[in-house]
C-alpha cells in the first residue's frame, strides 16, 4: 500500500493522463474511479464482517459484487462491467444514486482491466476516514482545475468553505442543508467542524444523528450528486449505504415543505434560468415553463435571485444562511430590488464580504458571501446593519501562484465577532480610511439606488497606478465575465419581451 494520500492521489492521476488518449475527459476518470471504488469498499467491508462472524446485509447483488470484476478481462469484463452499472442505476436509495445513468467511458478493456487492478491492490477500508477523504477531495480538486471540463463551477475554494464554516458554527442537532451542494463541500466542512468541536465526546446515538440525519442537499446534475454521494459515504456519511443524504432533482421546483436550521450552500453560476416562477404579483411569461410558487416574493428567470427566494423559504424560523452570490444580486434592479427589499424587512441581513476575483476556477468570477437570519413575521423590518467585508479591493490571487489560504480570512473572522454579534466594531472611520470592516445601518441601505448592496469605499490603487494592475489573463476574464453578465440581462430582457432567441 502507499504510504500517503498524496502519492495515491498522484498513481490515480497518472493513469488518467494514459486514458485521456482514449478520449477519457478528467470527469469522466473520477466518474469511472466513483464506480469502482464503491465496488471495492463495499466488498471489503463484506469480507471484514464475516471475517468477524457478524451478518452483513451487502445492498450489492452478489453477481454484481467486486469480485465479479476482478476475474473477468477483455469485452467479458466490458459487457458486465456494462450491465453491472446498469443494472445498480435502478431504484431508489444511496446506490441508485451513485449508479443512476453510469455508462462505461472507457472503451478500451485492458485499461479498464489495468484501473480495477490499481483499485484493488489497495485496501481502502483499512485507511483512516481522513486519509479517504482527502484522496478524494483531491481528485475532485484536480477535476475542478480542469478548465476544458467546466467542473470548477461545482467546487468551491475549500479555505473559503471553510472560513464560512467557522463563523457560522453548527452545531449538533442542526438540520443542515444545501440546496446546490455540488460536490459536497459545504456540508462535509460542517461534519468536519462538529467532530472537531466535540472531540470524541460524541455517544452512539449522537454520531449516528451526525451521520445520517443532519445533513442534506439537493444536486441537479446526476454526474455531480454520484460524486457528492461519494465523497459522503468516503468521510463515513450515511455510510449504511440505504438512504442518500442527497436527492437529486431541481431545488427551485417546489417548496419540498421541510425547514433547516442551517443553509450553506454557493448556487450554480449563470443567471438565466429555463423556467419563470410565478411570485405573489401573478406576473409570468405565459410562453414559459413555470414553477408555481406563491412562496416566491417575485417572479424572475435569475436562478440567483430565485436561490434567494428558496432559501429564504426553507429556513426554519430564527433559521441562519450564507449564501454565495455574484455581484448582479446585490445591484439587478426589478426584480432584484423587490427581492433585496424583501429579505431586509423578514430577515436579519447583517453580514456581507466581496470576494476577491482569482479564487474561483470559473475565471473572472465576482462573487459574495451573504449571511442572514430568518426572522417571525413583524410590521418592522427585522436587518438593522449590515456589515461589510472588504475582501476585495486591492487584493490578488491566483490558483497557481498566490491560492487563497485559510489564514487570508482569519481578519474576516475576527471581525465576524460569532460569540456575540453586537460586539462588533468597525476598521473604517473617517480617520482610518483603509479598513476593511465598516456598518451601513437599515435607512443607509434604502436610501441606496435600488436598495444596491453592491457597497464598496476603498480607493482601487490599480486605477492610479499601472504597476499594480492585475495579470492581462485576470483582466480578461474579468472583462468576459462582465461581457457575460452583461449577454445574459439582455437576453432576460428579451424573453420577457417575447423575443426569440
Amino acid at each position: 500500500m502507499l504510504n500517503s494520500s498524496s502519492q495515491l492521489v498522484q498513481k490515480l492521476w497518472n493513469y488518467c493522463n494514459v486514458l485521456l488518449d482514449d478520449g477519457v475527459s478528467y470527469g469522466d476518470y473520477v466518474e469511472q474511479l466513483t464506480y469502482l471504488l464503491f465496488l471495492k469498499m463495499d466488498e471489503e467491508r463484506h469480507l471484514l464482517a464475516e471475517q468477524q462472524g457478524e451478518i452483513y446485509q451487502d445492498p450489492i447483488p452478489p453477481e454484481y459484487r467486486w469480485g465479479s470484476l476482478v476475474v473477468l478481462d477483455g469485452t467479458e469484463l466490458e459487457d458486465h462491467y456494462r450491465d453491472l452499472l446498469r443494472a445498480l442505476g435502478q431504484g431508489v436509495g444511496l446506490i441508485p444514486i451513485i449508479f443512476r445513468k453510469a455508462q462505461n467511458r472507457i472503451q478500451d478493456p485492458a485499461k479498464l482491466k489495468r484501473l480495477v487492478k490499481l483499485i484493488d491492490d489497495e485496501t481502502w477500508t483499512g485507511m483512516n476516514i481522513d486519509v479517504k477523504g482527502e484522496i478524494y477531495e483531491g481528485l475532485l480538486e484536480k477535476n475542478a482545475q480542469d478548465t476544458k471540463s467546466g467542473a470548477g463551477q461545482y467546487f468551491t475554494p475549500r479555505p473559503l468553505i471553510q472560513a464560512i464554516v467557522e463563523v457560522m458554527r453548527p452545531q449538533l442537532g442542526d438540520r443542515i442543508h444545501d440546496p446546490a451542494c455540488g460536490t459536497g463541500g459545504f456540508l462535509l466542512a460542517a461534519y468536519d467542524y462538529i467532530e472537531d468541536v466535540y472531540k470524541g465526546r460524541l455517544d452512539r446515538d449522537q454520531r449516528r444523528r451526525l451521520r445520517h440525519e443532519m445533513l442534506s442537499g439537493v444536486e441537479i446534475v446526476d454526474a455531480t450528486a454520484r460524486l457528492c454521494v461519494m465523497n459522503l459515504y468516503l468521510h463515513n456519511i450515511a455510510s449504511d449505504g440505504e438512504i442518500s443524504p442527497i436527492v437529486v432533482g431541481d431545488s427551485l421546483k417546489t417548496d419540498p415543505g421541510r425547514r433547516y436550521n442551517m443553509v450553506l450552500t454557493n448556487p450554480p453560476f449563470g443567471k438565466k434560468s429555463s423556467f419563470t416562477v410565478v411570485g405573489e404579483d401573478g406576473a409570468a411569461d405565459k410562453n414559459a415553463q413555470v414553477y408555481e410558487r406563491s412562496d416566491f416574493w417575485t417572479t424572475t428567470s435569475n436562478k440567483q435571485l430565485n436561490f434567494v427566494q428558496h432559501i429564504r423559504t426553507i429556513l426554519d424560523t430564527h433559521g441562519r444562511a450564507a449564501v454565495v452570490l455574484p455581484d448582479n444580486v446585490l445591484f439587478e434592479g426589478g426584480a432584484g430590488e423587490t427581492i433585496r427589499r424583501k429579505l431586509l424587512e423578514t430577515c436579519d441581513v447583517h453580514t456581507l464580504i466581496r470576494l476577491p476575483t482569482g479564487i474561483f476556477y470559473a475565471q473572472g468570477v465576482k462573487a459574495n458571501v451573504l449571511f442572514f437570519d430568518k426572522r417571525p413575521g413583524s410590521a418592522q423590518a427585522q436587518t438593522h446593519a449590515l456589515w461589510v467585508y472588504d475582501f476585495r479591493t486591492n487584493i490578488r490571487f491566483t490558483l497557481k501562484q498566490n491560492p487563497l489560504k485559510r489564514e487570508d480570512l482569519a481578519d474576516f473572522i475576527r471581525c465576524y465577532h460569532s460569540d456575540n454579534r453586537h460586539l462588533r466594531t468597525p476598521t473604517w472611520s473617517p480617520e482610518t480610511p483603509d479598513g476593511r470592516w465598516r456598518m451601513f445601518t437599515y435607512e443607509e441601505l434604502l436610501a441606496r439606488d435600488k436598495v444596491s448592496l453592491d457597497i464598496f469605499w476603498l480607493k482601487d490603487e490599480s486605477l492610479e497606478d499601472n504597476a499594480n494592475l492585475p495579470a492581462p489573463e485576470v483582466i480578461a476574464a474579468e472583462i468576459m465575465e462582465d461581457l457575460r453578465a452583461a449577454l445574459e440581462q439582455f437576453a432576460a430582457i428579451a424573453s420577457d419581451l417575447g423575443i426569440e432567441d
